[in-house]
């Protein structure tokens, strides 16, 4: 709940959204001339009306305070809750009453929002279309929905291996992306993606037959695990709703989730940019616990994510984390104290402790392509034909560098700051190798972050 008199700000409203292509189109709708009528009311019911594709616009209602928490209303077809509607207004209310100013509602909007609050006033005859019951349904449909997804996808998987990975003219891409807009219509967007990635397996290059058929195995077993949801241990059970595309609500976690307090050192805070949504992720360890934790925020229409915690600081704070098999993503909550420069680089490991930290998190979470890790005492080494590595400066093993950050200048950065002596280095250790994102030197007095702009 915000301070009284507060609009969500753009973070809260992103965490609202079912999953990453809901994000971005609001974001493309969080615009004033795709709106009339745009209103507010307090600080949260929202309403106004979006062109569509047909003749008569989007009418959408928000009431974001009223009783049994955040409720939507649209006209569009949408299956999704929030719809890009609901979050491009609500965008769009964030940024101030010059585009939602504050008065009464018309008639339409009215009429939902005084329903609403008449259901839940004392001595209000009970009814079986509670906030509660509806969002209950919500789930159960689109669980339904999702599992039909699932099915329809393990039919496609059969016929590949039927006919042969090697099979087919090359033509196969179009039908896996008709595949993967099935998932979205399934309201499965982790699936959705998996079947992009497989998408483009076929013309990698290497030997690409092996790297399919590992990806359809992984694919294969995540569907089976939605399919089979009660029959999983409950942390298991949350890794594959999060891997199949359900995320928890943040404003949700934050008040039910037990909160970990720790003095939690920011290691590396990164952006990626897709032209519609800018995605910040931030790494945190915790002094005391040594747990790790990422944090996500996302910036749309262009704008810079609100929460910014650059590499170096220290912030005694809440975390709430997401359910999973092994937790790592989590919700910043309260803030004890103001953030502190903290240069010391953290306690790290070696080659093979990274390896081990990443093998023990895959046991957990199969589908994982990387976990943080913290390496102590490497040195890069430049390669342009066998690849970068970080050896390990008092043993005889080494990572490799993941290649795609081959020939990135983060990379001749992080060697420049090195000049051939043992570095701590910060970043994600996985089966495509390791990702540099923050390193210390032992002379500095201030956390450098040679390759994280280089991504």
């Amino acid at each position: 709940m915000n301070p009284q008199g507060e609009r969500r700000t753009e973070d809260q409203v992103l965490s609202l959204a079912p999953d990453d292509q809901s994000r971005r189109a609001g974001g493309r709708l969080a615009v004033p001339g795709r709106w009339s009528g745009a209103g507010a009311r307090g600080t949260g019911a929202v309403w106004g009306e979006c062109e569509g594709s047909g003749g008569s616009p989007y009418r959408t209602v928000v009431d974001l305070d009223g009783p049994g928490g955040p409720a939507f209303h649209c006209s569009c077809p949408s299956r999704k809750f929030p719809c890009k509607h609901a979050l491009g207004l609500l965008l769009l209310w964030s940024a101030g009453e010059e585009s939602v100013p504050e008065g009464p509602p018309p008639d339409w909007a009215g009429q939902w929002l005084d329903h609403r609050r008449r259901r839940a006033e004392p001595g209000a005859p009970p009814s079986p279309s509670t906030d509660v019951d509806a969002a209950r349904r919500r789930a159960e449909r689109r669980a339904q929905r999702m599992a039909s997804g699932a099915r329809e996808l393990e039919r496609r998987l059969g016929d590949l291996l039927r006919v042969g990975l090697s099979a087919g003219d090359g033509s196969e891409h179009g039908q896996w992306d008709e595949t993967a807009a099935r998932m979205v219509d399934a309201q499965a967007p982790g699936l959705a993606a998996r079947v992009r990635e497989l998408a483009d397996v076929r013309g990698s290059g290497g030997d690409w037959a092996s790297r399919l058929l590992a990806e359809c195995a992984l694919l294969h077993t995540l569907n089976q695990g939605f399919l089979r949801l009660d029959h999983l241990p409950a942390p298991l059970a949350a890794t594959v709703r999060t891997r199949a595309g359900i995320t928890a609500d943040s404003a949700a976690l934050l008040a039910t989730a037990a909160p970990v307090r720790d003095h939690w050192l920011v290691l590396a805070q990164s952006d990626s940019d897709d032209g519609h949504l800018i995605t910040r992720r931030i790494w945190l360890r915790g002094r005391s616990t040594g747990r790790m934790a990422l944090l996500l925020s996302y910036g749309a229409a262009g704008r810079a994510p609100e929460l910014s915690l650059p590499a170096g600081l220290s912030l005694d704070a809440d975390l709430a984390y997401h359910p999973a098999a092994r937790p790592l993503r989590a919700v910043l909550g309260t803030r004890y104290a103001t953030s502190e420069p903290d240069p010391a680089p953290p306690p790290g490991g070696d080659v093979g402790q990274a390896l081990a930290a990443y093998g023990e998190a895959l046991r957990d979470d199969p589908w994982l392509d990387a976990w943080p890790v913290l390496l102590d005492a490497v040195v890069p080494i430049p390669d342009q034909e066998a690849g970068w590595q970080l050896a390990d400066a008092h043993g005889d093993s080494a990572l490799p560098v993941d290649s795609r950050h081959r020939d990135r200048s983060g990379l001749w950065q992080l060697t420049a700051l090195s000049g051939g002596r043992p570095v701590t280095v910060f970043g994600e250790c996985g089966h495509r190798g390791f990702t540099p994102l923050s390193t210390w030197a032992p002379e500095l007095v201030q956390l450098r972050e040679p390759t994280s702009r280089a991504r």
